[in-house]
């Protein structure tokens, strides 16, 4: 803006210069010496006329010569006034008629100089009156430019200018990460639009950098919870393979079994902990592959067996169809829910099957406490843990569900949760081939 201001300062200085220089040419207009040349005729009848009526100037009434004038004698007395409607009682004289510059010239009768005639206006006077009305016109047009000029580069810097560096400054405020910072709203403001939405971006790039910190704070949680996890299972089988050790050495091995039976159950636990983690981490990289083949239905209870290491698991009669699905995804999925029953349930588990259109609904629920309603929408969220399991004993990553819903959906099907009032029920709409 200050170039602005700058720029018309320096127009109106090169207008008014304008305007002088105007003045200062006008009044040296070629036309005034036509109106002398005029005015030098007029004189010279009256002049004539005067000199042939010297005794009776009275007769020079009787003529029009469209100027007004006097004749002095030679003692400048005024002998005969030809102004009309003279009231400023000015006097006349030759010298004056010269300061003022007034035409004039000496009446003579032969040789002899009877007096002077004097043109009490130079002619003038509608010149100047036009030039300086056009003077004063310019002037005034000139000012009123100027300050016109100067309320609008008002109204630009107010309306769009300001705010525009305020977008400016606050986009970079948004930039340096300062997200707290509200973007004020002026209701004349020009970009009021583009206000409201750069301010709604902040409130979600500000959402966005809280989620992200939160995440952050949740992936270390996790780190830590797995180190746990990890450490739990290997410390017993540490543990176990000593005491083998130690039996063995000692030519006992009455109960080996068992305790590889337990080994075995430990290296379980790990291998469900690090497979979900692995799954996780190539989901966020955008790696992760599932690739679906038509099975029958008859392996969903083999996967089952597979996981009901506690025995706890009634199953009715799998339909006699096919199904397309990812056998070592759906054995992920399918393991996932059996360890969370088991986890947090700790009672028997029912599943049962349906065919439904286009899907088999396979139907896996426990009799535990269940999970609230306001929560059961959030139990599928990475990293989740419902509100009365955070605080337990019990471990948990909180990826279990997320994996296996966000496996199903790669599978083209779908995971339901559903809150029973003496339990949990996770419904999977598995395709049919």
């Amino acid at each position: 803006m200050k170039n602005y201001y700058r720029t018309v300062l320096v127009l109106g200085i090169v207008f008014f210069l304008a305007v002088i220089g105007f003045a200062v040419i006008s009044g040296q207009d070629k036309n005034a010496y036509s109106v002398k040349s005029e005015q030098i005729l007029r004189l010279n009848d009256i002049m004539k006329d005067a000199g042939d009526n010297w005794g009776n100037l009275s007769v020079l009434k009787d003529n029009d010569y469209g100027v007004d004038f006097v004749i002095l004698n030679t003692e400048d007395i005024m002998v005969f006034s030809g102004i009309k409607d003279n009231n400023d009682g000015e006097t006349y004289s030759v010298p004056v008629a010269i300061k003022k510059g007034y035409p004039y010239t000496y009446i003579t009768k032969g040789n002899i100089i009877m007096g002077s005639v004097i043109l009490v206006e130079d002619g003038l006077g509608n010149l100047r009156s036009i030039r300086n009305g056009m003077i004063i016109g310019l002037t005034l047009f000139g000012i009123l430019l100027i300050l016109t000029a100067f309320i609008y580069g008002k109204y630009i810097k107010k309306n769009i200018i300001d705010p525009f560096n305020n977008m400016k400054d606050f986009a970079g405020r948004i930039a340096e990460g300062k997200l707290d910072e509200v973007l004020v709203m002026d209701k004349n403001n020009m970009f009021g639009t583009f206000t409201e939405s750069f301010d709604i971006m902040r409130e979600e790039l500000d959402a966005s950098k809280k989620r992200e910190i939160a995440l952050q704070r949740r992936e270390r949680e996790l780190v830590a919870s797995l180190s746990h996890d990890l450490k739990t299972p290997i410390t017993g089988i540490k543990v176990t393979t000593e005491l083998l050790k130690a039996k063995l050495a000692a030519g006992k091995t009455d109960d080996m079994d068992e305790k590889l039976d337990n080994i075995y159950k430990k290296t379980e636990q790990i291998d469900v902990l690090v497979s979900d983690l692995f799954s996780s981490t190539l989901e966020d990289l955008g790696e992760f592959k599932v690739v679906c083949t038509d099975e029958p239905a008859a392996v969903l209870r083999e996967i089952i067996t597979k996981y009901d290491d506690k025995s706890k698991v009634i199953s009715t009669d799998t339909p006699d169809v096919l199904i397309h699905i990812d056998t070592k995804r759906m054995s992920q999925v399918i393991g996932n829910i059996i360890s969370n029953s088991y986890k947090y349930a700790g009672t028997s588990i029912d599943v049962s099957y349906k065919i439904e259109e286009e899907f088999l609904e396979m139907t896996i629920r426990d009799y535990g406490p269940g999970v609230p309603e306001d929560e059961l929408s959030l139990i599928a969220n990475k990293f989740y843990r419902g509100k009365q399991w955070a605080d337990s004993k019990e471990e948990g990553s909180g990826l279990g569900l997320y994996i296996a819903k966000m496996l199903m959906e790669k599978m083209d099907g779908e995971l339901l949760p559903e809150s029973k009032g003496d339990g949990l029920s996770i419904t999977l709409l598995i395709p049919l081939s």
